[in-house]
């Protein structure tokens, strides 16, 4: 039975097949040709036991792995390669069939391959998930041939292996390297200058050679009888909340991902960053509730509670609820913090309905709405019209953008920080508003 399980026979033999009966069909007409048609199906009998032969003889084996990263990033190509290697003393040819999780939806999926006798192989391919959970990977089928290929043998390796997909760690790996060998301009983000007094006292010391006169202490001057200054040390400590929105207006998907998968990469990023520039770094999402809150603190430690919690996230997409949002922050964060929300208005009306919260967010904190440009209606602006649907659709559209705009206006006038992105450049605009805001001593 697992003979009749993994043998097969190529196209090849059947077309083969196809033409030796039409030998023995024309014999019908031009007898002569009897003869070379049985010489043909001779051979391709004999040919096709020797082929089979070859495949099952005893010690001609094949085996196969698969190797994938334990978590994979939501949004990025993931690398999983697949070692086989051969038991068998003449080349092979083949294709390798991976039994992907089904929410990849690929059911082509194929990797062809060719073998040396005795040869070890590594084939590779990447999977981008748009989603995070847990998925799981079935069987590796390889199906292999001899050079004479005429049969085909099935090889199965129940390589049954889980992963789960995470918010995006390549992504705040690429930016964390970045950030330490100091070469963050490369990542678009902007090198800004300090322009406010963020410094801290640190210590009263000597007076060297070369140090700025506004930072002499008099009253030590005059205690020592030497000259003394004040030294300053950059501001640490603050506190910096990413807050995300998970109601229905986070869902709308752009390239394959929901904005609110852009909303949790960006924020893994941010609070990376956030805590390599010696700050403390907090989590706060909601929807319809209040989902998390994760105290900030500055160890690096922080970042393994921070994605785990982003990747626990699960949502409904119900309505926002930012009155409620808005008491839990009040009642569970005291110290004035940086708050970078992401979020979604879609029109002025949604924006009205939670202006109010939002202004009481900015009276006890430094709020940053960081909210998201609609790029398909920037792609129907730019098509020309045809006709007069088309028309009506651009200024539709038109009319959509700029009540966006009108939002960013709305939300300077109160105050509040405000930011109009696309969602590839989420991340990369949040790290330059950050770093503004720390230049500015803003928090």
């Amino acid at each position: 039975m697992q003979f009749w399980r993994s043998f097969y026979l190529q196209k090849r033999f059947y077309r083969l097949i196809a033409l030796i009966c039409a030998l023995f069909l024309a014999a019908h007409f031009f007898p002569l040709v009897i003869a070379p048609a049985r010489i043909a199906a001779f051979l391709l009998a004999a040919l096709t036991v020797f082929d089979v032969v070859l495949l099952y003889r005893r010690g001609n084996s094949l085996e196969a792995n698969r190797r994938l990263a334990v978590k994979l990033s939501n949004g990025d190509e993931n690398a999983i390669t697949i070692e086989l290697t051969s038991g068998f003393n003449f080349p092979l040819s083949g294709t390798v069939i991976d039994e992907l999780p089904f929410v990849f939806q690929r059911r082509d999926f194929r990797i062809p391959f060719t073998l040396p006798a005795g040869a070890r192989k590594t084939l590779s391919y990447s999977l981008r998930p748009l989603q995070r959970g847990e998925f799981e990977f079935g069987a590796m089928n390889v199906f292999c041939s001899t050079p004479v290929s005429l049969a085909v043998r099935r090889f199965r390796f129940e390589e049954n292996a889980r992963c789960a997909v995470y918010p995006s760690i390549k992504q705040m790996k690429r930016y964390e390297l970045y950030a330490i060998s100091d070469r963050l301009t490369e990542a678009g983000v902007k090198k800004i200058r300090p322009l406010g007094h963020t410094l801290e006292f640190d210590q009263i010391r000597d007076y060297v050679q070369g140090d700025d006169h506004r930072t002499l202490n008099w009253k030590a001057t005059a205690r020592r009888q030497k000259i003394m200054v004040n030294q300053y040390q950059d501001e640490k400590a603050q506190q910096v909340f990413c807050v995300i929105d998970m109601g229905r207006s986070m869902k709308m998907p752009f390239n394959g991902l929901t904005l609110l998968d852009y909303a949790i990469n960006a924020s893994l990023v941010m609070s990376n960053i956030i805590i390599h520039k010696q700050d403390k770094a907090g989590l706060i999402t909601f929807s319809d509730d209040v989902h998390t809150i994760l105290p900030a603190r500055a160890r690096y430690a922080q970042m393994f509670h921070i994605l785990e919690a982003l990747y626990a996230q699960r949502t409904s997409f119900q309505e926002s609820d930012f009155e409620r949002m808005c008491a839990a922050v009040a009642r569970r964060i005291k110290q004035r913090s940086l708050l970078l929300l992401f979020t979604n208005f879609e029109s002025m009306v949604s924006l009205r309905r939670r202006i109010a919260a939002l202004k009481r967010l900015n009276h006890r904190h430094v709020l940053v709405v960081i909210f998201f440009e609609n790029s398909e209606l920037d792609a129907v602006v730019r098509q020309p019209a045809e006709d007069a649907e088309d028309v009506y659709r651009k200024m539709v559209s038109q009319k959509l953008m700029y009540e966006k705009r009108l939002i960013v206006r709305e939300l300077g006038r109160e105050g509040i920080y405000s930011m109009l992105v696309a969602p590839e450049n989420v991340t990369v605009a949040s790290i330059n508003k950050y770093l503004e805001l720390k230049a500015r001593g803003t928090v």
